[in-house]
């Protein structure tokens, strides 16, 4: 099956996913809540529909703040987040979005499916979320998924993409997983394969968003691949442990214009901001 003929199919799904949550939303006549907890077994007077609450998992990953404490400080902060994304102060917003860290355990893939959530549960806009950390990838947990083929699967051996799409528990929100841990990352990731994948997906439609997990740079070079094709980068740094230096390094990697903003995790003083050098913006 050539490129073309698969992301022929896999555009095929996405449209099938948007036509499937757009009957669901005309069925509702609402959508969710900001301002209530959100949990399969939430008391009737949440305003979650029940047959709504019977979709989600037993138990949902504690990450999804976004759906699990919508009253929290995080939460807000994510709002605020994709506020800033979606109505940037001058130009188009950004559709494709890549969100990577200066080294592991800094919180990008806890960024990336909170945002991914957030703004999924706009009116309008839907949500393709991209696991591309092949090494280590967690998506799929916070989503409550098993182990299951994805990305890697469809660029080693040509699993039909859209057999590996994942209808996430949130309206609006696809997933595709990693799949399995390839022997080959970055050749997969770096590949010509995938970048005529990214830029498909990202022009196919005007409300599609896709956000992109990636691993941190100076550890794989298959971000650097990644970084050219998407609009715009968000780097999550973790308060008190990444350095300056380490920041100033991704800047000279990918450029002060392809950075949208740095988000500061796991701050007990969050300030978010457009990001200013020399000045972090944050989500505790």
């Amino acid at each position: 099956m050539s490129l073309a003929d698969d992301s022929g199919n896999l555009f095929d799904a996405l449209e099938k996913a948007r036509q499937d949550y757009t009957r669901q939303n005309q069925a509702q006549q609402h959508h969710y809540p900001q301002d209530r907890e959100f949990s399969k077994h939430a008391p009737s007077g949440t305003g979650i529909p029940a047959n709504d609450r019977q979709q989600l998992p037993e138990i949902l990953h504690p990450s999804i703040v976004t759906l699990l404490k919508p009253h929290s400080l995080e939460a807000e902060q994510f709002r605020l987040l994709k506020n800033k994304i979606l109505f940037p102060e001058s130009g188009d917003p950004p559709r494709s979005i890549m969100i990577t860290s200066p080294s592991p355990c800094e919180g990008k893939s806890f960024v990336a499916a909170n945002l991914a959530v957030t703004v999924a549960r706009s009116i309008d806009e839907y949500v393709l979320l991209m696991d591309c950390d092949l090494r280590s990838p967690s998506l799929h947990t916070l989503f409550s998924f098993p182990d299951l083929p994805g990305l890697s699967d469809h660029l080693s051996h040509s699993r039909p993409l859209p057999e590996l799409l994942r209808k996430t528990f949130v309206n609006k929100l696809t997933l595709l997983p990693a799949g399995t841990v390839p022997p080959n990352p970055s050749e997969l990731l770096s590949s010509e394969q995938m970048r005529m994948l990214l830029h498909e997906v990202k022009s196919r439609y005007t409300d599609r968003y896709v956000i992109i997990d990636t691993p941190p740079p100076t550890l794989t070079s298959e971000t650097n691949a990644i970084a050219r094709v998407v609009d715009g980068i968000v780097i999550v740094i973790r308060y008190g442990k990444t350095t300056r230096k380490q920041v100033e390094n991704l800047i000279d990697i990918y450029g002060k214009k392809k950075i949208l903003g740095v988000i500061k995790n796991f701050s007990k003083n969050p300030v978010l901001s457009r990001y200013p050098y020399g000045h972090y913006g944050g989500i505790g």
